[in-house]
C-alpha cells in the first residue's frame, strides 16, 4: 500500500474506534434486600471472585473508622507525599479528608489508613467482616500488600459477597460498632435513580497475565452499595469486564449503567 493510502487508512480507522461505543460485558448484577436477603434481582455469575480495586475502600473506612485513625467524615487531613501515587488528578493533590478520599478514589490514602492498621490488623478485621478471601499478602514475592493487595493482587471478592458484606454495614450487623459503621456510611457518594437513593463506591482494575503484567484490554468495573426508598433498603453490586481497551474507568461506567437500568431491576 503506499504511504499516502496508509495514512489515510489509519486515520480512519482511529476515527472509527473513536466513536465506538464502549464495549463491556456484565459478569454480574445482583440485588438483594438488604434486612432479609431475598434477591430481587439477579443475572450472571456472581460468586465469581476477582479484585474489589476502589470499592474495597469502604470496608477499609469501616476498619479505619473503628481503630481511631479516621476520626470524623472530614478528619484527619492528609496531603501527598513524594513517591506516594499521584497520577489521579487535581483532588490527589489537594489536602485529602475522609470523604474526599472516599469521593475522588484516592489510592495514596487508602495506602496510609493500610499502614496504619498493619497487615496482622487488615487481615483479622476483613475476616471479621466477611470481606472476601482477607488476603493481604500482595503480589507474589514483593511484600507490597499494604500498598496494593486489594488492586490486581491478592485480595478477591465475588459480587455474592460484596452484597452480603454491604447488606452488614446497611443494617448496623457487621461486628463493629455501631459510631464507626455509621461514620463510613456517611462518606460514601450518593446518586438518584427513580426515587431511589443509591449509596454506592466504584471500582477499576485490571487482570494479570500469566507473566505478571496487566491485560488493559480487559479491565473490571465494579458499582456496589445500598439503595434506600421510602423505608426500602437494598443492596447491589454490579461487575463487569471490558471486551477491549476503554479510556473512560470501567467504574465510572459501571455506575453510569446501573443507574441507568436501576428501576428496571426493582420493579
Amino acid at each position: 500500500m503506499k504511504p499516502a493510502l496508509l495514512l489515510t487508512a489509519l486515520v480512519l480507522v482511529v476515527t472509527i474506534a473513536a466513536g465506538l461505543p464502549a464495549r463491556a460485558a456484565t459478569l454480574c448484577t445482583l440485588v438483594a434486600d438488604a434486612r432479609s436477603g431475598v434477591i430481587r434481582h439477579q443475572s450472571g455469575t456472581c460468586d465469581e471472585p476477582v479484585t474489589p480495586a476502589s470499592t474495597f475502600k469502604i470496608a477499609l473506612a469501616v476498619l479505619g473508622f473503628e481503630a481511631g485513625i479516621l476520626t470524623a467524615d472530614d478528619a484527619p487531613v492528609m496531603t501527598i507525599r513524594p513517591g506516594e501515587p499521584d497520577w489521579g488528578g487535581p483532588a490527589w493533590h489537594r489536602p485529602v479528608d475522609p470523604r474526599a478520599w472516599m469521593t475522588h478514589s484516592v489510592v495514596w490514602y487508602s495506602q496510609r489508613i493500610a499502614a496504619s492498621l498493619g497487615a496482622q490488623r487488615l487481615e483479622a478485621g476483613a475476616r471479621r467482616l466477611g470481606y472476601g478471601n482477607a488476603d493481604f499478602a500482595g503480589d507474589p514475592g514483593k511484600d507490597n500488600g499494604l500498598q496494593r493487595a486489594w488492586i490486581s493482587s491478592s485480595l478477591l471478592i465475588s459480587p455474592r459477597e460484596q452484597v452480603a458484606f454491604l447488606a452488614a454495614l446497611a443494617t448496623d450487623a457487621l461486628p463493629v460498632d455501631r459510631a464507626s459503621m455509621a461514620l463510613a456510611r456517611s462518606i460514601v457518594e450518593t446518586n438518584a435513580a427513580g426515587g431511589w437513593t443509591l449509596h454506592g463506591k466504584t471500582g477499576s482494575a485490571y487482570p494479570r497475565r500469566a507473566d505478571g503484567s496487566l491485560d488493559r484490554a480487559r479491565g473490571w468495573g465494579w458499582y456496589v452499595g445500598w439503595a434506600e426508598r421510602d423505608g426500602q433498603l437494598l443492596t447491589f453490586a454490579r461487575l463487569a469486564q471490558d471486551e477491549r481497551r476503554e479510556s473512560v474507568s470501567g467504574g465510572l461506567r459501571a455506575r453510569e449503567s446501573l443507574i441507568v437500568d436501576w428501576v428496571g431491576l426493582v420493579r
